[in-house]
C-alpha cells in the first residue's frame, strides 16, 4: 500500500475541529513514519493557508503522502510535544520529544514561510539499534582495513559524506566495536551535537555551541580526562580542526565526521581549512567516503504490481557504497605535502590502489543490486559518462 492509499486510512476517524483532532493526528503520522522506517517527516503549508502537504523520507528519497487538514493546530501540536514556543510563529525553531531512550529519537524543526510554519521531524535510530561493524555490510575489503584501522592506539579517522549518507551510524558502530573489541578497556569518550544514541559504559558529552561548552573547549578539556578514544560528532571549522589533529599526534585515537564528496575531497577541504600538510601526514589515518544506494527490491524478478515491501517503488532497503583511503602511499604522500589540487590527490589515490565510491556503484549496478537510475540520483549526471 502506497502513503496516499494508507494515510486516509489511519486519519479517517479523526474529525478536523474536534478537541483531540490535532493531537491524534500527530500521533498517526509519527507512527506511520517510523512503521515506514522514514528518517524525515516533511510538513509543507499550502497556499491556502489550512492544509500542509506531507512528504516521507524513506531510503533517502522524499515520497508524497497527501495533505491533511488544519495546518496551524498541526504544528502547533508538534511544537508543544518538543517544547517549543507555540507563540511564536516568526522564527525558526528546533526542539526534541523526549521518548524512551531505546525509542527513536525525535527532533523537531520549524521554519516560517510565506504560507505559513513549515514543519520537519527527524527520526534518530533508536540506542538499542545502533549496530557494529559487520552489520553495515561495507565490501569485505574494505570492512577488513576498518577492523584493523580501529585497533590503532592514535591517528584520526574521518568518514565523509553529505547528510545522509549514513556517517553517524557508521561512527556509533566503529566505537561500539571499539569497546567489544577491547573489553571496555579502553577509556572511549564522545563529543557531539545532538547525542543520538546512549551507548552504556562509553563517557557522552553533549556539546552547546551557544556557550562555552563547544567543541574547541570540550575536546581541549576531554584531553585532560585520560582518553583513549575520543568520538568528535562532526568538525565544522578550522579552530576544531587543529584540535583534533593534535588529539590524533598525541596518543589518542579519534574518530569523526566531516561534509566531503570524496576521500579526496576531504584532503582538499583540509588544506583549505589552513591545516598544515605535515600534520594532515602525520595525524590522518585515513578517510572513508560513503554514499547509500537504493537496492533493487526482489519483486523486480517477479514483476509483482503491488510488492508491500517496496511499495511499488521497485526498491527496499539500501547497499553502502564506499572508498577508504589510507595515507600510507609515498606518492600520496608527496602530494599532500606539495598542496596539489583535488583532481591531482584523487588520481593518487586511485594509483595508490583505492577503489573509489564511483566504481564500487558500477559494480553493484552491473549485478543487479541497483539501478543506472539510483546511481545517477546519488552521484549525479556524470556517472554514466
Amino acid at each position: 500500500m502506497t502513503l496516499t492509499e494508507e494515510l486516509p486510512q489511519i486519519l479517517k476517524d479523526f474529525e478536523f475541529g474536534t478537541e483531540k483532532y490535532a493531537v491524534n493526528v500527530v500521533e498517526a503520522i509519527l507512527n506511520l513514519a517510523m512503521r515506514r522506517n522514514a528518517s524525515d517527516l516533511h510538513l509543507l503549508p499550502q497556499e491556502n493557508g489550512t492544509e500542509l502537504a506531507l512528504y516521507f523520507r524513506i531510503d533517502g528519497v522524499l515520497e508524497s503522502a497527501g495533505s491533511i487538514a488544519g495546518a496551524v493546530n498541526v504544528v502547533s501540536r508538534l511544537k508543544v510535544i518538543s517544547s517549543l514556543l507555540t507563540y511564536r510563529t516568526d522564527i525558526p525553531q528546533e526542539g526534541r520529544v523526549k521518548r524512551n531512550s531505546a525509542e527513536s529519537e525525535i527532533r523537531i524543526s520549524t521554519f516560517p514561510t510565506l504560507h505559513g510554519e513549515k514543519a520537519v521531524v527527524r527520526f534518530f535510530v533508536g540506542s538499542g539499534q545502533y549496530s557494529y561493524l559487520a552489520d553495515l555490510n561495507y565490501e569485505a575489503e574494505i570492512q577488513q582495513q576498518i577492523e584493523h584501522l580501529l585497533l590503532q592506539t592514535s591517528g584520526l579517522l574521518l568518514t565523509c559524506g553529505p547528510a545522509g549518507a549514513g556517517k553517524t551510524t557508521s561512527l556509533y558502530a566503529f566505537i561500539r566495536e571499539i569497546q567489544r573489541a577491547s573489553a571496555n578497556s579502553r577509556s572511549i569518550c564522545t563529543l557531539e551535537d545532538p547525542v543520538e544514541a546512549v551507548v552504556p559504559g562509553i563517557s557522552q558529552s553533549l556539546v552547546k555551541p551557544e556557550t562555552d561548552f563547544n567543541y574547541q573547549r570540550g575536546l581541549i578539556s576531554l584531553m585532560r580526562q585520560d582518553p583513549d578514544v575520543i568520538m568528535v560528532g562532526e568538525i565544522r571549522d578550522r579552530e576544531t580542526a587543529q584540535i583534533v589533529f593534535q588529539a590524533s599526534l598525541t596518543g589518542n585515537f579519534v574518530l569523526s565526521t566531516f561534509h566531503a564528496g570524496t576521500a579526496a575531497d576531504a584532503l582538499g577541504r583540509l588544506a583549505d581549512m589552513d591545516i598544515e600538510p605535515y600534520v594532515i601526514r602525520s595525524g590522518l589515518s585515513a578517510i572513508l567516503a560513503q554514499r547509500l544506494l537504493r537496492k533493487v527490491c526482489e519483486c523486480q524478478s517477479s514483476a509483482s504490481e503491488s510488492c508491500p515491501k517496496c511499495r511499488r517503488t521497485g526498491y527496499a532497503g539500501r547497499i553502502v557504497v564506499a572508498e577508504l583511503l589510507k595515507i600510507q602511499d609515498q606518492n600520496l604522500i608527496q602530494g599532500v605535502l606539495n598542496r596539489v589540487d583535488v583532481q591531482t590527490l584523487e588520481k593518487l589515490a586511485i594509483t595508490s590502489g583505492m577503489t573509489t565510491m564511483v566504481q564500487s556503484a558500477q559494480r553493484f549496478e552491473r549485478d543487479g543490486e541497483t539501478t543506472m537510475e539510483e546511481c545517477i540520483r546519488v552521484f549525479g549526471p556524470d556517472f554514466s559518462s
